[in-house]
């Protein structure tokens, strides 16, 4: 049992420096930052190459925070492939810039691509930035560009819903 936690506490190092090291973020200072995910449990499995969190999952790295009840981190030949986060409205967030509003997503099902750094809302979807709020079952969002697509172009009976809100009049 001991050689398992310490295989467990080594692969999390791994995980966190792989992904660390390949993902590139709009602010530039949070590719430096370090990763941290803190769960109630974490289960690694070295056939599926595959680690799970569970139980109020925070994972950070640098202005990026999602809030989950559970991440499962799929790796391919020992780098990162993608990570899919689950919950009753898992929650993201980053800052795009520095001075920017930050941007603030969640849905039922987030699956997040490192390598193309993409973000990929699923189910109940919503991202708000500013004035702005998408609401549809398909958000894409490109992390490093800061670029949201919403709907899908296949079908015509799932609508995107956005809501643009008049800046805020200064009071004399």
């Amino acid at each position: 049992m001991k050689d398992n936690n310490k295989k467990l506490i080594l692969f999390c190092g791994i995980l966190l420096n792989t992904f660390y090291n390949t993902v590139s973020f709009a602010l530039e200072s949070d590719a430096d930052q370090p990763i941290s995910i803190d769960s109630n449990t974490a289960t690694y499995d070295d056939a599926t190459e595959t680690s799970t969190y569970t139980g109020n999952v925070i994972s950070i790295q640098g202005s990026i925070r999602v809030n989950s009840d559970k991440l499962v981190v799929y790796l391919k030949n020992g780098e990162v492939d993608k990570l899919i986060f689950t919950g009753n409205r898992a929650k993201f967030k980053q800052t795009p810039n520095a001075g920017a509003e930050d941007i603030i997503g969640e849905a039922l099902l987030g699956e997040y691509y490192p390598k193309k750094n993409l973000l990929v809302l699923q189910n109940k979807a919503v991202v708000t930035q500013g004035n702005a709020t998408y609401s549809s079952n398909l958000i894409e969002y490109d992390i490093k560009s800061s670029l949201v697509k919403a709907g899908e172009k296949s079908s015509d009976t799932k609508r995107v819903h956005v809501i643009l809100k008049p800046k805020a009049k200064n009071a004399p």
